[in-house]
């Protein structure tokens, strides 16, 4: 009785938090909106959803007016604030808090549900990371084009834009999730994880299928499957030789986790091959242009790459650095996630598992796709 007390108190302060914080938010936003909604919400947070949905360079508020820029020139000069698509570091601090009460809120529901709490769910789940990078790129692909020439235009495109793109994957996820657990209660299934990543298998080979109709179809689609084929090969033998470290060196490393260690590495990997590939080599591999880093981070690991030599740089690239800090990042977290945290609370270990390789193989996978179809 006093577990059960303890949870039903510890639910009732997240639900108090949560409250509070929108209250603040949503009140701070309508009785000063310049500051607050303007100069915090929309300027970090809405305003570069807003502008990547209209293929803009930039978005600009002046007095009560938002104005969409389509020259970097014209950004530069503008009064702030001014909201670039892409993150910042406000916005990337704020997703990743908004992130951490999200999945506090989902492993409540999970142990009122009574699932989730063994390994199963993580494998479930994995179809949808690759899926949300894939469903990231299908709007990719109409950036630019007409409202005529375009399947999904604005506003409904900002649905899959980042960050609101893990809005809509997470209710697309917990829709699913909820239909399997309903099948498993009416006996239709054993396990409910059978059919949830059935469900995200289906979705994920859908939406590659898509793109790939466009690429055979449109004349703004391409084909390049050896972008696919070095990154998924390149990003399996840095994991092979890092798990073979670690097996061999430092095995305790890998106690807690287990398998999904390996998830986690090869999905980080996965990211860090597919910048070093879009970033570096796009163009030699038979792209019009490289791609172009959006993330704060990610442009300053490449400003640390391109300071070494001339020689250097032109034999390796300069998004090397954000593979190795990848790499590295994956192992500590596989290191911290160790067998203590699985027994005092395996739904909120699994749940973040799920998260820290959601936000390393959505965006490779996004990477490699928009690479692979010339987007």
């Amino acid at each position: 009785m006093g577990t059960a007390t303890e949870r039903m108190d510890t639910e009732q302060l997240w639900g108090g938090a949560v409250a509070a914080l929108l209250a603040a938010l949503v009140g701070g936003a309508l009785v000063f909106p310049e500051r607050v909604y303007y100069g915090f919400v929309w300027h970090y947070f809405w305003g570069p959803v807003v502008a990547d949905a209209k293929s803009a360079q930039c978005a600009a508020y002046a007095d009560g007016t938002v104005t969409f820029l389509y020259e970097s020139a014209a950004c530069q000069t503008a009064a702030e604030p001014v909201a670039y698509p892409g993150y910042t570091l406000v916005s990337e601090v704020g997703y990743a808090l908004t992130m951490l009460l999200a999945l506090l809120g989902v492993v409540f529901m999970l142990r009122r549900l009574g699932v989730g709490q063994d390994r199963g769910l993580f494998y479930a789940l994995f179809p949808y990371m690759l899926f949300g990078g894939a469903l990231r790129v299908v709007e990719d692909a109409f950036d630019g084009l007409s409202a005529a020439d375009a399947a999904i235009t604005y506003p409904w495109n900002t649905l899959i834009i980042s960050p609101v793109i893990y809005f809509t994957m997470f209710a697309i996820t917990l829709a699913a999730l909820l239909g399997s657990v309903s099948l498993r209660k009416s006996g239709v299934v054993d396990d409910y994880e059978f059919p949830l990543a059935g469900i995200g298998t289906v979705l994920l080979a859908a939406t590659v299928g898509y793109l790939g109709l466009l690429a055979f179809t449109t004349d703004y689609v391409d084909f390049h499957p050896q972008i696919s084929i070095i990154v998924l090969a390149g990003a399996t033998v840095v994991t092979w030789l890092t798990w073979q470290g670690i097996e061999r060196y430092k095995p305790e490393i890998n106690r807690g986790t287990g398998q999904m260690g390996l998830v986690v590495l090869w999905a980080h990997a996965v990211d860090g091959v597919a910048n070093v590939v879009g970033i570096d080599w796009a163009k030699e591999l038979g792209l019009p242009a490289d791609l172009v880093p959006k993330h704060p981070v990610n442009r300053a690991l490449i400003g640390v790459g391109e300071q070494f030599p001339e020689p250097v740089v032109n034999l390796i690239g300069t998004a090397w650095p954000f593979l190795v800090v990848k790499i590295v990042a994956a192992v500590f977290v596989v290191w911290v996630f160790d067998e203590g945290i699985f027994e005092e609370s395996p739904r909120y270990a699994i749940l973040l598992l799920v998260a820290i390789v959601a936000v390393g193989l959505g965006p490779g996978t996004r990477d490699m796709l928009r690479a692979t179809f010339g987007i």
